[in-house]
């Protein structure tokens, strides 16, 4: 039996419209359950899974207290879900180099190593066999070499291509050298890197592959289109055709706007895209039946909690789920900590109410 995020993801449209949500809210959590996030995180967890199965949140392994965010000693570097971050990803990629120079002379290559230099997703880069069995790990023995059928299992993969050089020189040097000769040899080299993974990926046993790149803004394209076709969309067919000799499907995850870029993100050889309320999923839904998509739903109307905008928000999200087999509910910017409870749980029992096809 296909599960319904399986389902969603190939475009079944399962007769219940699945959620996909983006979740760092532990306020909810206790407001939901009736039970303190804090003092009981894995009964709360328990609870929150048999209230709200679709949410398909992870149980803590023990119901050890968690300190309280009021509670944590460093609190300058922005909270998230229930801690604060201990660093600015900008400020230790722009302390990483001594110069421009600098910079232009990195070999991603000879790093090959990105153990603690978070990158999002620090490790091991130099060979293949290294990523795979880092990854494997996280899948059961038993299933071998190919995940049961109809199953949504899956790995994600969040520096896809563009969020190499943003991660490791940081945005503003980013910006300052991608347009440089020099940048050409850097972003092949990356490439090398990612043909590793993602043939690594093709060995693991999983239906499909989260890919991750933030190459929009909430107002449309960081970089040009013609930057884009030269340095980014090639390796995104290259990687993806990899993946899908393999028998695994692509869902491409960016923040932003994709509008511009959803007809070459799905040329490339994506089964679908989960992005933010910025993007227009309708529009999408018109040009590629039954893709798989999400994130229409937008937390600024969460926030402002008045009943009638978020029914009129699920009515709408509905609507675009009736339009697409591969439409999920989705609060495509996040559902995080000061979202009140009140306004979650009245999105949550809409959507139970109304997202049926």
């Amino acid at each position: 039996m296909h599960d319904p995020a399986y389902e969603s993801y190939m475009g079944l449209g399962p007769k219940r419209i699945a959620h996909w949500e983006h979740w760092s809210n532990p306020d909810a959590e206790t407001y939901l359950t009736g039970i303190d996030y804090y003092a009981h995180p894995r009964l709360c967890r328990l609870k929150l899974k048999e209230l709200y199965p679709q949410l398909g949140l992870g149980i803590p392994k023990t119901d050890d207290p968690k300190p309280r965010p009021e509670e944590q000693s460093d609190q300058g570097k922005g909270r998230w879900g229930d801690e604060y971050r201990d660093h600015w990803q900008q400020d230790v990629a722009s302390h990483r180099f001594k110069s421009e120079a600098d910079m232009l002379s990195f070999s991603p290559l000879a790093q090959g190593d990105f153990s603690g230099w978070q990158v999002v997703v620090d490790g091991d880069f130099r060979s293949e066999a290294a990523i795979y069995q880092r990854y494997r790990k996280q899948y059961p023995e038993a299933w071998g070499d190919r995940a049961p059928a109809g199953s949504s299992a899956s790995v994600g993969f969040y520096n896809t291509m563009f969020m190499w050089p943003l991660l490791v020189f940081g945005y503003e040097n980013f910006l300052r050298l991608c347009l440089e000769p020099e940048f050409d040899r850097i972003m092949e080299e990356f490439a090398e890197i990612n043909r590793r993974v993602f043939r690594a990926f093709a060995r693991l046993p999983v239906n499909f592959v989260v890919c991750h790149d933030d190459i929009v803004l909430a107002n449309g394209p960081v970089c040009s289109p013609a930057w884009m076709h030269k340095h980014i969309f090639p390796r995104y067919e290259e990687y993806w055709d990899i993946l899908k000799r393999a028998g695994k499907e692509v869902l491409f995850m960016v923040d932003g706007c994709v509008d511009t870029y959803v007809d070459d993100v799905m040329a490339c050889g994506a089964r679908g895209i989960i992005s933010e309320p910025f993007t227009n999923y309708k529009a999408i839904a018109r040009r590629y039946p039954n893709c798989f998509i999400a994130g229409e739903g937008d937390n600024r109307v969460l926030m402002r909690n008045e009943p009638g905008e978020i029914r009129a928000m699920v009515e709408s999200m509905v609507e675009t789920g009736r339009m697409s087999g591969g439409y999920m509910m989705c609060i495509g910017n996040h559902i995080p900590f000061n979202v009140p409870p009140e306004a979650v749980k009245r999105y949550l029992e809409l959507s139970a109410e109304l997202a049926h096809r």
